[in-house]
């Protein structure tokens, strides 16, 4: 039996790794980063790799290997022949390799879940389970199945598991899970992140707005906040994000209040799809990076009262678990290998 697990959650914008002890139990240490699976194939595209030899493959294995070496130094544990297994986009068309996607309804325990194992080579001395992600009719995740592995036993472990439910989960492409008796059985995704960066950033709005996620929201940044999530109910997010672009022309909102303003209307937005469905409770699963924000959002819209609001620390170390409940699903062959 192994003694040691490297569990890898790579995603679009960032990447994160663990190292288990399979022998006593939990997490021995970990270590994050920015170097997400988009950044990577960027550099493959408009590095002229190709022609040098070296493939995308080789170049996502060599950053893991690096990373793998600096949690190596941190630990004082030599890590050659430990497993790694990786969630996440690094089973996406933009990643490592490209695996089908398992389909609807997922069970919980890990054990529909699609890999496909690469064997150690010459300059990587680590065996990869490289985990696939699930799709619907109309939708797909990578990353958030594992999340959601892991939240569902950490919940059964303090005997808090809904027969029914509806998992929030915020981020670049924020997830709406919904499950019934363990299985998921249908999902949304949002732009939600995706679309604050770009319409910050590149848009006629981002003279408008100073985002800044170092900054410490104040009173009037809330308020404004607040107002976004508000208006998101009243209009169109066509109209609203308008209101952006006046909101300072009129001298109503200073820049990092619009910031806060624009977050608010796209969470808003987001987020009411769920005062809809009034007839389901809500998990919200946030990082502590959108919780406040998060949190607020679903105050403001009359959600809190059928909201339980997940550990953060728990939410912190779900996608870990979920990688432990997968790899021992695959030690014991009960694993769809691709």
């Amino acid at each position: 039996m192994e003694k040691y697990l490297l569990g890898c959650d790579w995603g679009t914008s960032s990447f994160r790794l663990g190292l288990y002890n399979l022998m006593e139990g939990g997490l021995i240490e970990e270590i994050q980063s920015r170097d997400g699976i988009s950044g990577i194939h960027r550099n493959w595209q408009n590095g002229n790799y190709t022609n040098k030899g070296i493939t995308k493959n080789h170049l996502f294995r060599d950053n893991l290997l690096k990373q793998i070496g600096i949690l190596s130094r941190k630990t004082s544990i030599k890590l050659e022949n430990t497993p790694v297994l990786i969630s996440g986009m690094a089973s996406s068309s933009i990643g490592i390799e490209d695996i089908p996607y398992a389909d609807m309804p997922f069970r919980l325990d890990g054990s529909q879940v699609k890999s496909r194992r690469f064997d150690v080579q010459e300059d990587f001395p680590h065996e990869i389970i490289l985990i696939s992600g699930v799709q619907s009719e109309n939708d797909v995740m990578r990353g958030e199945e594992t999340q959601m592995i892991g939240i569902w036993s950490l919940l059964m472990d303090r005997g808090k598991q809904p027969k029914e439910a509806v998992f929030i989960f915020p981020g670049t492409h924020s997830k709406h899970v919904y499950i019934k008796n363990a299985e998921m059985i249908q999902f949304k995704s949002y732009m939600t992140g995706e679309m604050y960066q770009v319409i910050g950033s590149h848009s006629l709005l981002k003279d408008s707005v100073k985002m800044n996620d170092e900054h410490d929201a104040s009173e009037a940044d809330l308020q404004a906040f607040k107002t976004g999530v508000k208006k998101s109910r009243e209009s169109s997010i066509l109209n609203g994000m308008f209101n952006v672009r006046t909101n300072q022309l009129f001298n109503r909102l200073n820049k990092i209040q619009n910031a806060y303003y624009l977050s608010g209307l796209l969470i808003g937005s987001e987020l009411n799809d769920l005062v809809i469905k009034q007839d389901l409770p809500l998990y919200l699963c946030s990082g502590k990076n959108l919780y406040q924000l998060y949190k607020l959002a679903l105050e403001e819209l009359k959600l809190s009262l059928r909201t339980t609001y997940v550990d953060i620390d728990l939410v912190e170390s779900a996608a870990m678990t979920g990688q432990k409940i997968i790899y021992d699903q695959y030690v014991n062959n009960k694993l769809l290998n691709e």
